[in-house]
């Protein structure tokens, strides 16, 4: 009986040790083969097999573009000859109007619109500066004719010399004449017309990352995953568009129809799939799913059984701004400090300014991990119409779903914190006037370093209330990860998460998660299913080893 009993249990032991090996592995697992690849993954290395980017038209063959351009309109007025629907497109799209619906149509979102950030404020009344990253041409304050199809700066997406540069306070125009930039010394020099106008072709990384990974006042300032090393990566920052692996380009799969470009974060859930891009509010999403398929790890099915639940970049993504800094926090109560009575500057270890006169202290980080939220694909924003809490921390922006939505993921993010100015009356954000409009302009706050005066005049121009009073209030901010991928052998291990106290989602409570917690209940129930899928795989066996000896 005792021996019947040690059998037994040396069974138990070798069947939960095998269980244990099968179910360890979590991190993706592929095989490259294309039979064994999902169907959307097939597909997607087709396509990178050709890398060269096909064009059908040489454009400096083109008698219309022999003539001496002397501005971007004129350009563009050049390019509408042919590609007469262009701008038209061009006019219904986030990328021209700067503007999204939210849940009032009379405060819509975006730049353009009524929402706040909490790192360069609001756009309104800083048109000039903020418009240098506009896909247009001189729209330095609100009377901007939207309508005027030569506005369009169709340089700025397509050509592809590397040398057209816009003026950063040059509301969309380059310069003129050879113009240096106070704020950082550089001079930029009046484009080669003829040169960028006969070069347009598809859009390539710089095309994009001229204001996608300078957005925000600098290089790598607001994403944290999207800066300019991405420009000529390796495939160990980006698996997609490192140069020596898959190199992709932004609109592989940033895809577009009629100018308008998948990747909309403002309203729309990500887990939907539309087959147009242009419907409702005019966006579209991207997920893995597109290409890898449902079910991605190969061999691996308890990888696969998180992908319901856990968003890819959750995984694949274990730290951005890898190569450069990314600013993470940004405090503007601390602006209008003077040394030797001029505005200065001063630069922390990595180089990057620590503090700055005009917009206060910051605090810049390399290699950070993400935090994480449930997120069904759309952010949810303030405007300067909300009333806040000033009490605590005030999400600026935060994602949209929970762990009951079933078309939210627990994905990662980049929060970015800082202290903004806010009504104390009204209790609600403000939209200072940061920018002078020229040499007279004393509101702006860069020119007389009077908050009060700053708002007064930023709430005016946008018909807002202001009660006079102003405060600093602590903020977040959100942006989604979802680029530099890492390579698989780099992926988080199951243990930065199932892990007590200390995993990467310490933070998000509410459900339960092995490893993590501890729910009596949930742990004898799970104990009750081990072992009685032992007793089951060893009896099993054990019928298995009579059968072949030819006992029954």
């Amino acid at each position: 009986m005792i021996k019947q009993k040690r059998n037994l249990l040396v069974s138990l032991l070798i069947t939960l040790f095998i269980l244990t090996i099968s179910l360890v592995p979590c991190t993706a697992s592929t095989n490259d083969s294309q039979e064994e690849l999902a169907p959307g993954r097939v597909l997607a290395k087709q396509a990178v097999k050709e890398k060269k980017r096909w064009i059908t038209a040489d454009h400096s063959k083109f008698d219309l573009l022999q003539q001496e351009f002397t501005s971007g309109p004129e350009v563009t007025e050049a390019c509408l000859d042919c590609h007469n629907e262009a701008a038209l497109q061009f006019h219904k799209t986030i990328h021209w109007t700067w503007k999204a619906l939210g849940k009032d149509p009379a405060t819509p979102l975006g730049k353009g619109g009524y929402s706040v950030n909490n790192f360069c404020i609001i756009a309104s009344s800083n048109e000039a500066r903020c418009t240098s990253c506009h896909a247009g041409y001189g729209w330095k304050d609100k009377d901007f004719d939207f309508t005027d199809q030569t506005r369009v700066d169709c340089l700025v997406c397509h050509e592809s010399t590397g040398t057209y540069k816009k003026f950063p306070t040059g509301a969309g125009h380059p310069a003129k004449e050879p113009t240096v930039f106070k704020e950082n010394k550089k001079t930029y020099n009046p484009p080669e017309w003829n040169n960028v106008a006969q070069s347009v072709g598809l859009p390539g990384r710089k095309n994009c990352g001229v204001c996608h990974f300078y957005g925000g006042g600098g290089d790598g300032v607001k994403h944290g995953d999207l800066d300019s090393s991405l420009i000529k990566p390796d495939k160990h920052l980006d698996v997609h568009m490192g140069i020596d692996g898959q190199n992709f380009n932004c609109t592989r799969c940033h895809s577009t129809l009629e100018h308008h470009i998948a990747g909309r974060i403002y309203t729309r859930p990500a887990a939907e799939n539309k087959k147009s891009l242009i419907e409702d509010d005019l966006t579209s999403k991207i997920t893995c799913v597109s290409c890898h398929g449902r079910e991605p790890h190969q061999h691996n099915a308890k990888a696969n059984d998180h992908t319901d639940r856990v968003a890819c970049q959750s995984c694949h993504i274990p730290k951005f701004a890898r190569i450069n800094p990314t600013k993470m926090y940004w405090d503007w109560s601390a602006a209008g400090k003077m040394k030797d009575a001029k505005p200065y500057t001063q630069k922390d270890e990595l180089g990057k300014p620590a503090y700055n006169t005009k917009k206060g202290i910051f605090r810049w980080e390399k290699n950070v991990a993400p935090e994480y939220f449930w997120y069904n694909g759309s952010i949810d924003h303030l405007t300067l119409k909300d009333t806040i809490d000033p009490s605590g921390e005030v999400a600026v922006s935060k994602p949209a779903g929970d762990m009951t939505d079933e078309k939210s993921r627990i994905f990662p993010f980049k929060v970015h914190r800082g202290k903004i100015p806010y009504d104390k009356i009204n209790k609600k954000l403000v939209a200072p006037h940061l920018f002078p409009k020229d040499k007279t302009d004393k509101a702006a706050y860069w020119k007389g370093f009077d908050w009060n005066t700053a708002i007064r005049y930023g709430q005016n121009y946008l018909n807002l209330p202001y009660s006079g009073e102003y405060d600093f209030v602590d903020t977040s901010y959100v942006f989604p990860i979802t680029h530099m991928v890492a390579p698989r052998d780099n992926v988080l291990s199951c243990t930065e998460c199932h892990i007590k106290e200390t995993g990467r989602l310490a933070a998000l409570t509410g459900f339960y998660m092995p490893g993590r917690d501890h729910f009596a209940m949930v742990d004898w129930a799970g104990w009750i299913l081990v072992i009685g899928s032992l007793a089951g795989i060893s009896l099993h066996g054990l019928g298995r080893f009579f059968t072949r000896n030819g006992k029954h």
